[in-house]
């Protein structure tokens, strides 16, 4: 096959993707509705579809260009889509057995490829002088992994951990209210939203034994809250290890290993943002809304490395819309 035949195969096959993960996004939403199993069978499945044919089209990409597949914004794009998907069937689903979040996780995917396809794609051609370096082997392997962690753990879950831990205030507000006072020094309701009692500690539906309690669309907050965490801290290692790889890179680029320009600072920023955060919850014991916050305002800081820094802000990582 001809390079031109191997960027043909690997659209087509990007655009099947995208096909692919629409339609278990629909499933997962249904099943997120409904609870009905067979939805959530046909969604996993389109899901798996989706990863394989937008891996071979990650690989087909490379083949045409004859260098490794993530030299651009395009290509950067769709394999942190392809990277949120798999961490999701991975630690979400595999090894949480949540199975309600994946409309959720497969939207952000299908925006991220989106905005790529309108927006990032160029065809598929040699590095620009810059970047031809076995360092991009090395840190923007990193730079994706970690971004695709952040994106599933400060991103997602963070989001859908602020929606179900406001449901669960407002229903234990409406509890405390309607409930009448303890006699004789009885014990009171339980209104704490970091203790759900009727939940396994990972899973959709309620634990076995327990009394029957109308079914919420989103696992608890606190199950929520605890697989931001876990994905946010596996994710910061990975991007320090990005941010330390870059600055090696940079000295053998441009002679220094610092030298602040724009994404460097703002891939700082997003470094001190989550150290900040795994601190404050390991030492000050934050947990819950106030951590939420601060994941978020990390992910925000990581949208601005990655779109505002390389499409709007000259520096020297403005070439060609590189990340």
């Amino acid at each position: 096959m001809t390079s031109a035949q191997w960027a043909r195969l690997s659209q087509d096959l990007f655009n099947a993707a995208m096909a692919a993960y629409i339609a278990a996004m629909v499933g997962y939403f249904h099943y997120l509705v409904f609870r009905k199993r067979p939805a959530w069978i046909a969604a996993r499945g389109l899901a798996v579809v989706g990863v394989g044919a937008h891996t071979a089209s990650v690989v087909s990409r490379g083949i045409a260009a004859g260098r490794v597949p993530w030299g651009n914004m395009y290509e950067y794009s769709s394999l942190l889509a392809l990277l949120v998907v798999a961490g999701y069937l991975v630690i979400v689903e595999g090894r949480y057995k949540v199975r309600t979040l994946g409309g959720f996780v497969l939207a952000f995917s299908v925006l991220t490829m989106g905005i790529a396809a309108v927006r990032l794609r160029v065809p598929p051609g040699p590095l620009v002088p810059a970047l031809n370096s076995y360092w991009i082997k090395i840190h923007v392997v990193a730079a994706i992994v970690g971004s695709s962690l952040f994106a599933l753990g400060g991103g997602v879950l963070t989001i859908l951990y602020l929606v179900q831990d406001a449901r669960e205030r407002r229903e234990a507000a409406t509890l405390a209210a309607q409930a009448p006072p303890p006699i004789m020094g009885g014990a009171s309701i339980d209104t704490d939203p970091d203790a759900p009692p009727h939940f396994e500690a990972g899973g959709d539906d309620p634990a076995a034994g327990t009394t029957p309690v109308p079914r919420a669309l989103l696992p608890p907050a606190a199950v929520l809250d605890r697989m931001a965490y876990r994905t946010i801290a596996f994710a910061f290692p990975i991007w320090t290890f990005a941010v330390i790889a870059g600055a090696i890179w940079a000295e053998n680029a441009w002679g220094r290993y610092w030298g602040w320009d724009p994404k460097e600072t703002w891939s700082f920023i997003t470094w001190v943002i989550y150290a900040g955060y795994l601190h404050a919850r390991s030492t000050a014991g934050w947990k819950g809304r106030k951590a939420a916050v601060l994941a978020l305002v990390g992910f925000a800081s990581l949208l601005v490395t990655y779109y505002a820094v390389n499409l709007f802000i000259v520096g020297l990582h403005s070439y060609a819309g590189v990340p």
